[in-house]
């Protein structure tokens, strides 16, 4: 297959007429500056694919049907009861259609590998299925059917909250002991079959699993993604320092092998000392602002934490609207509502694609996948875009569309399959209906 793109962001920079020539999932021959040939699939500019590193797929479900403001303070924690119920009715074949949906989407919105943090593990009753990956092949299902690559990130939660406390009953069907995980693990290990399928790990919280859990997952799992939930909300910050007395960054940092291989959700309440440890520390920080501000977290201090050199990358967390240019146009309005100044996540040039670029390469360290680039031997894992005015402008092409309107996703390759034409997935119709019909049932 050959695509001839009019504009192409390569390694070095956008370039003009560049022909790519795909194989086996793979770019084998990137050329600037060649004229298309009749049979080429034209486009009009083309980047890389985006990683999202952090989604709960179950959670687009109920999607918009928590907006509904009840008596005394509303936040995180009642909008987590809301998932609880949520959880407890999804069956296998709902988990399944809700996921394929959700991965529809993020094809459509430009993301080509999802990073799933999956913790629905048992069934209502919270007892083992008899396949422990019961849920789990459904998280591979989805993503086999709809084409988007995955790392898998199964998730050990133990406990309820800090100090070892027993779960509540809405946690019944994550909560699991070390040996029900490993085996888990090993059960993912041997389902996953597609060549760019990874596969991590994912300790929820310093809530959910005790400090001895988090140490022994690091040694017996060594090498692979590892994810955690950290510092996301103001309340973890107080009970963390109530029960161990130290921040949950802080701690972290102190008692656990943190590395280019963890992933850091979130990170929303860091000290001056805490962001310069992470970044030190080579740790990708997984960044979901439109979840963030949807359930109120806070607002992460992207500022510091680039001005050190600290890596992240973009997730869509409870899928509350899935988007590549929603989470990083937040990412710097957020920013720029903090401190009363504009383009704050640049220090120069085109904010759009200093944004782009840095998630590109944070969102595939922290889902251990290849470098997302348009160059020989990379995963033909693809965006084009399309501006309907036709504008000549490649420097500000990545600005409109973050910033600005009518620049849109035309067609999306995954390992090579040319999923979504037109800026429609394939089987966006038969997985809509099916979606529909599950959460239609649940709700």
């Amino acid at each position: 297959m050959r695509i001839h793109a009019a504009a192409a962001l390569l390694p070095g920079g956008w370039e003009r007429d560049v022909t790519l020539v795909v194989a086996d999932g793979l770019l084998v021959s990137v050329t600037p500056g060649s004229a298309a040939l009749p049979d080429d699939i034209r486009v009009e500019a083309l980047v890389p694919g985006m990683p999202n590193l952090h989604s709960h797929a179950f959670q687009r479900g109920f999607s918009g049907l928590t907006e509904w403001r009840g008596a005394g303070r509303d936040s995180f924690w009642t909008w987590r009861e809301m998932m609880y119920r949520f959880a407890l009715q999804l069956d296998p074949e709902g988990m399944e259609a809700i996921a394929a949906l959700a991965c529809v989407e993020m094809l459509e919105a430009g993301f080509t590998r999802l990073g799933e943090f999956h913790y629905l593990h048992h069934a209502p009753d919270g007892r083992p299925y008899a396949d422990p990956a019961e849920m789990s092949r459904r998280i591979f299902a989805a993503t086999e059917a709809t084409g988007i690559a995955l790392t898998h990130l199964p998730v050990f939660y133990a406990h309820g909250g800090f100090g070892g406390a027993a779960p509540t009953e809405g946690q019944r069907r994550f909560v699991q002991d070390v040996d029900g995980f490993d085996r888990l693990m090993e059960a993912c290990a041997a389902s996953l079959h597609r060549p760019q399928d990874r596969l991590g790990l994912a300790p929820h919280s310093l809530r959910a699993a005790t400090p001895e859990q988090i140490r022994r997952l690091a040694q017996v799992w060594p090498g692979r993604p590892f994810h955690i939930h950290i510092a996301e909300q103001a309340k973890e910050v107080e009970d963390c320092l109530g029960h161990c007395g130290a921040r949950p960054v802080e701690w972290l940092m102190d008692n656990a092998p943190v590395g280019p291989e963890w992933c850091l959700i979130h990170a929303t309440h860091l000290t001056a000392a805490e962001v310069a440890a992470i970044a030190a520390s080579g740790a990708v920080v997984g960044l979901c602002p439109l979840t963030e501000a949807n359930l109120g977290d806070g607002t992460f201090p992207a500022a510091d934490f680039l001005a050190v050199g600290g890596r992240f990358g973009i997730g869509t967390d409870s899928n509350v609207s899935i988007s590549v240019t929603g989470e990083l146009q937040m990412l710097e309005y957020s920013q720029r509502l903090a401190h009363q100044a504009r383009n704050i996540c640049a220090t120069s040039g085109s904010t759009g694609t200093v944004l782009f670029t840095a998630a590109l390469q944070g969102g595939a360290q922290a889902l251990a996948a290849p470098a997302p680039v348009l160059a020989p031997g990379a995963g033909a894992d693809l965006v084009a875009l399309r501006d309907p005015l036709g504008l000549d402008d490649t420097g500000s092409l990545l600005d409109r569309w973050i910033f600005g309107a009518g620049v849109t996703v035309a067609d999306v390759w995954a390992s090579g399959a040319h999923l979504v034409e037109g800026g429609r997935h394939r089987e966006r119709d038969r997985i809509f209906g099916a979606a529909a019909k599950a959460i239609r049932r649940l709700i």
